[in-house]
């Protein structure tokens, strides 16, 4: 009864909704077999670690000296799936266990090492680490870790990396996946930091651990599947990769593009998950160890046989027994054997990448106590052997290391973070069907601003395809349209509106519509502005030659009138009508009948400020000579007295004066 109170319990156990043990059991059938057929395990072997088929089983040891008699739950897996795997290790493990003065037995044995550390009086204890594989952007607060160094970039720099490589490639809709640890996590916050400064849009971000229930990595595996971002972006550990991807592979997504983080990148196991191939991201610079390879191929026999581990890896590496008593089926090495035959990743020392990290590491430990005990005489170095060195001054020391060896160099900001250099890398599929590491590219963050990525255009993407993919949440706005933020979304997320008439736009995502200028209209697609079409009366139109006519033959007549008042100008009737007003008054008339010929014709500058001046000047003028006439008529019949002086105040002069 308690031991089912005790699995009732739904925030710590959960009943799983299938049996994953079958699918596991393939799985480690299907790694066995490829050991054996890489002669990596023979035969006998093979059955000595295949699984077994009993079902793990969960008993309580009871508490006695707890309130209630509590279980305590064991889960026994005897002859499980991975029972034999697991001993034959354990037997493997056993001989090393407890066989150095280094090692820490449990936690009274470490105090007891503590108590005994002695300090003289002038002594200060200070410790300091330089780690070759802590990431995490946390541990560059030197308030925290004031004594903190790495040789490994920090995530900092990665993130930085990743929200270029996302930006470079016009990725603006992602989705993002971590692990539920400092690693992940401050790693993502980083990444989104500097995604958000570039414009990119997160769709999901979701982070798991490989021990969270079982519901929860369905979770997770679900929103990959819904999603619409074709862009899955990790920081991720690779254990913790392996269980979202097993649940994938029982129902694969539609294809995703994954960009990978420096922690699973170069992880030969996840490259057998055909999903992830095209796969791109950032990995540690790999660097060749000068004199690493003579060192390890540099063995004997003799050397082998003195250490466990080295003979289980030379019996197999040549299928023979060093020890004579060992029971085996496997012939007696004869001393023949020779490691430069070997072709494996005992002596492939060519993709060092974190073994290059512990080599910087403890050579810039070497630099800092060299400069601490060295110095620059006139000829030569020199240095005091017997020189007794205080940890601060190797720790100022190591603060100012700044050398290069071999393809790498190595020096600390004010950080204690070393400078950043990726490799951009590639994961794609031979003919054979092996996936493949491939460098396409670099990051440095020495380089100036701007220049730190460099991508070549070698990448194989989803299903081998050298187009690169597309993952936008809203296609670009194409011109003659303006962009609407949709609402509750990110802003990467719009819809595209046509822009109203009258009014146009000429650029891709353009968030405004503007009018055209006014000698322009705006074309039938609104994306641009064309000069509005002239029209004008032609001197061969119809109209146009009416017109013309009309306007001649007025201004003729005119011509003719004024022809026989000037000829007729003493006579008493043409001096009684002010022959100078008149002359004026035809002059006019004529200049408005010819005003008319402005209209007609293409337009110019001149003839559109000619046409309408001169017709009002000549226009009100003749108007003013009619009215100034008028007048003087009116006059001439209201002065009836005689005598009367009226008419002196109308004269030519004054006639002259009124128009």
């Amino acid at each position: 009864a308690k031991i089912t109170t005790l699995l009732s319990d739904n925030n710590t156990y959960e009943a799983l909704k299938r049996d994953p043990t079958s699918s596991y059991k393939k799985k480690v059938i299907a790694c066995l077999q490829g050991l054996e057929r890489d002669k990596t395990i023979n035969r006998l072997t093979y059955h000595h670690l295949y699984p077994g088929n009993a079902i793990p089983c969960i008993y309580g040891l009871p508490m006695i000296h707890k309130e209630g008699i509590p279980l305590r739950p064991i889960v026994s897996s005897i002859n499980s799936v991975t029972y034999n795997i697991a001993k034959d290790l354990a037997t493997i493990l056993a001989p090393l266990v407890g066989n150095t003065p280094h090692h820490i037995k449990n936690s009274t044995d470490f105090t007891d090492k503590v108590q005994k550390l002695t300090l003289d009086p002038d002594e200060t204890m200070l410790s300091f680490d330089v780690s070759y594989f802590a990431t995490c952007a946390c541990l560059s607060d030197k308030q925290q870790y004031p004594t903190f160094f790495r040789t490994i970039p920090s995530d900092q720099f990665q993130a930085d990396a990743l929200a270029k490589l996302v930006k470079h490639f016009g990725w603006t809709w992602i989705g993002v996946v971590r692990s539920d640890t400092d690693y992940g996590n401050y790693g993502v916050a980083s990444f989104l930091n500097a995604a958000q400064k570039v414009g990119i849009c997160v769709e999901y971000s979701e982070s798991f651990l490989r021990t969270d229930s079982q519901s929860k990595i369905q979770r997770v595996a679900d929103v990959i599947r819904r999603s619409t971002a074709l862009i899955v972006v990790t920081f991720i550990d690779s254990g913790d990769l392996i269980v979202l991807l097993d649940e994938l592979a029982l129902e694969p997504p539609p294809p995703r593009q994954w960009i990978m983080s420096d922690r699973w990148v170069a992880d030969p196991y996840l490259m057998t998950y055909s999903f992830c191939e095209g796969a791109i991201g950032f990995a540690i610079q790999q660097s060749i160890i000068p004199g690493l390879k003579e060192f390890l191929l540099d063995l004997s026999p003799t050397e082998v046989a003195s250490s466990s581990v080295l003979t289980e890896f030379w019996e197999d590496a040549f299928n023979c027994s060093l020890n004579k008593r060992t029971k085996t089926d496997k012939q007696l090495c004869d001393g023949t054997e020779d490691l430069k035959t070997l072709k494996n990743s005992y002596t492939d020392t060519t993709q060092l990448r974190i073994t290059a990290m512990v080599h910087k590491a403890v050579y810039a430990i070497a630099h800092a106590i060299h400069n601490a005990v060295c110095w620059e005489a006139v000829v030569s170095t020199k240095c005091e052997k017997h020189l007794r060195s205080d940890s601060n001054q190797i720790f100022e020391k190591l603060q100012n290391v700044n050398f290069s060896r071999n393809t790498y160099s190595v020096s600390f900001d004010a950080n204690g973070d070393s400078l950043a250099f990726y490799e951009l890398v590639n994961w794609q599929k031979r003919e054979s069907g092996v996936i493949e590491l491939v460098t396409v590219g670099y990051y440095d963050a020495s380089l100036p601003k701007g220049q730190e990525f460099h991508v070549n255009n070698n990448i194989s993407w989803l299903k081998g395809s050298t187009q690169v993919p597309v993952s936008v949440c809203s296609e670009s706005c194409r011109p003659g349209t303006r962009k609407v933020l949709q609402k509750g979304k990110p802003i990467c997320c719009y819809d595209c509106i046509p822009c109203p008439e009258g009014e146009i736009s000429n650029t891709t995502d353009s968030p405004d519509c503007f009018p055209c200028p006014s000698e322009s209209w705006p074309n039938a697609q609104r994306d641009a502005c064309f000069p509005k079409p002239v029209e004008f009366l032609s001197y061969d139109e119809v109209l146009a030659i009416i017109l013309a006519a009309f306007s001649v033959s007025g201004a003729c007549l005119a011509i003719i009138t004024a022809a026989i008042f000037f000829h007729h100008r003493t006579t008493p009737i043409v001096r009684a009508n002010n022959s100078e007003l008149s002359f004026l008054l035809l002059f006019s008339l004529t200049l408005c009948f010819l005003c008319s010929l402005t209209f007609i014709g293409a337009p110019s500058d001149w003839s559109c400020m000619l046409r309408h001046t001169a017709f009002g000047v000549t226009f009100v003028l003749c108007i003013s000579c009619v009215l100034g006439k008028t007048v003087v008529v009116l006059m001439a019949f209201k002065a009836t007295l005689p005598g009367s002086n009226v008419m002196k105040w109308f004269g030519p002069p004054q006639q002259k004066m009124t128009v």
